[in-house]
C-alpha cells in the first residue's frame, strides 16, 4: 500500500477539528499541517490535535512541500478561491460541502483540477459510511417495491448569531447551503437521476440568509422528494424512503455513528388511523452495522483510494455539479443569490 497521504487543513473551525480528530483512525492518511489567518489559532489547533506544523496564512500551507492533500474547511464563500489556489499549488483537494457558492464557481474549480491533474472531491462524509451503501442496496433490490417518495429533515435551533458564518450572506450561509444540501444530495442519490422540477419556500432571517426552508424535488413521474431544513426549529433529522410495497426509515442519515448505525425496513402497510396495527406482511426489520473507523476517517481513506489507486470518488464531479445546480435554483426561488 502507498504511503499515507499527508494532509493539510485550511481553517481551524469545528469541522476542521472533527476532521483532524477522526483522522487518527484513518489507515491511509495523517494530518501534518494546519493553517489559520492567525498564528495563535493555528498553534492552538496543532497542540489540541497533535499536528506538527502550524501556518499563519493559507498561502503558507499551500507552499508546504510536505503536504499532499488539502482539506478545505473554510466558510462556503471561500471554497472557490482557496480550492483553486490549492489545486494550482499542486495539491489534491477534499472540499467541504456545499462545494462552492454557486454552480459557476464549481465548474471553474473542476476545470482547474482537470488542468492540473489533481483530484478534487466534495466532502459529503455520509456517502462514505457503509449505512449509506446498505440503504441504496435495499432500495435498488426492491425491498420496498418501486421508490415513490423521499422525505427528509435536517434542522437545529440556535441563538448564536454573532460571528456564526451560517448567518452571513457574504460567506454564502443559510440553512439551505449548510443543511439542505444534504437533503438534495440524498434525494438525487436515491432517485438516481436529476429532478425535472424543484420548488422552495423560506423564512428569511434579518441577516438576509434563509433560516427555515422547505423544498420539493420532482423526478419526472417516478419520485417526489420533500425536505425541510432550518436553524430555528428542531426536527427528528431522519430520512424516509417510501415505496409501493413498504418504506425504509434512516434515523441518523447525515452523520451516522461509528457503531450501531441502523435503518429499518417495513414491508407491510402502516396501521390505519382507526386501527392499532396492521396484520398484513412481515414485521419491520432493523439492520445495524459498525463502520469500523470514524466517519471522517472513512471519507479520507476513500479520498486516498481515489488519489492513489484511481478509484471512483465517493462523490463524482457530475453529482457535485448536479447538486449545485439544484441549490442555485432553490435559492433563486427564495430570493437568495450568491
Amino acid at each position: 500500500m502507498p504511503e499515507p497521504l499527508r494532509w493539510g487543513i485550511l481553517g481551524t473551525g469545528n469541522i476542521a477539528g472533527q476532521f483532524a480528530e477522526s483522522l487518527r483512525g484513518a489507515q491511509r492518511g495523517r494530518v501534518v499541517a494546519v493553517a489559520s489567518r492567525r498564528a495563535d489559532s493555528a498553534h492552538s489547533f496543532c497542540g489540541q490535535h497533535g499536528i506538527g506544523h502550524a501556518h499563519e496564512g493559507y498561502d503558507a500551507l499551500l507552499r508546504d512541500g510536505g503536504v499532499d492533500a488539502v482539506y478545505n474547511a473554510l466558510p462556503n464563500a471561500m471554497h472557490h478561491v482557496w480550492t483553486t489556489a490549492a489545486l494550482n499549488a499542486g495539491k489534491h483537494v477534499l472540499c467541504e460541502k456545499p462545494f462552492a457558492s454557486n454552480l459557476a464557481e464549481s465548474e471553474r474549480m473542476f476545470e482547474v483540477a482537470e488542468r492540473q491533474g489533481r483530484c478534487l472531491v466534495e466532502a459529503f462524509m455520509y456517502r462514505s459510511h457503509p449505512l449509506t451503501a446498505a440503504v441504496i442496496d435495499q432500495v435498488r433490490q426492491g425491498a420496498i417495491g418501486d421508490l415513490k417518495l423521499i422525505r427528509m429533515s435536517f434542522c437545529f435551533a440556535t441563538r448564536r448569531i454573532d460571528g456564526n458564518v451560517r448567518f452571513s450572506t457574504e460567506l454564502a450561509g443559510g440553512a439551505l447551503m449548510d443543511l439542505g444540501c444534504y437533503c438534495t444530495s440524498f434525494a438525487r442519490l436515491h432517485a438516481g437521476t436529476e429532478p425535472t422540477q424543484v420548488h422552495a419556500v423560506a423564512q428569511r432571517h434579518e441577516t438576509g440568509v434563509d433560516i427555515l426552508t422547505a423544498g420539493t424535488l420532482f423526478f419526472g413521474d417516478d419520485v417526489v422528494a420533500s425536505f425541510v431544513c432550518g436553524m430555528n426549529a428542531h426536527a427528528d433529522n431522519s430520512a424516509y424512503l417510501c415505496g409501493s410495497d413498504g418504506f425504509i426509515v434512516v434515523p441518523i442519515p447525515w452523520k451516522p455513528p461509528v457503531t450501531g448505525a441502523q435503518y429499518t425496513v417495513t414491508s407491510m402497510p402502516p396501521p390505519m388511523m382507526d386501527r392499532k396495527k396492521s396484520s398484513e406482511g412481515p414485521p419491520p426489520r432493523t439492520f445495524r452495522m459498525d463502520a469500523g473507523k470514524p466517519l471522517y476517517a472513512l471519507e479520507a481513506d476513500d479520498f486516498a483510494a481515489t488519489v492513489q489507486d484511481g478509484a471512483a470518488p465517493a462523490v463524482s464531479r457530475a453529482e457535485t455539479l448536479g447538486n449545485m445546480r439544484v441549490l442555485d435554483e432553490l435559492r433563486r426561488q427564495i430570493g437568495l443569490r450568491f
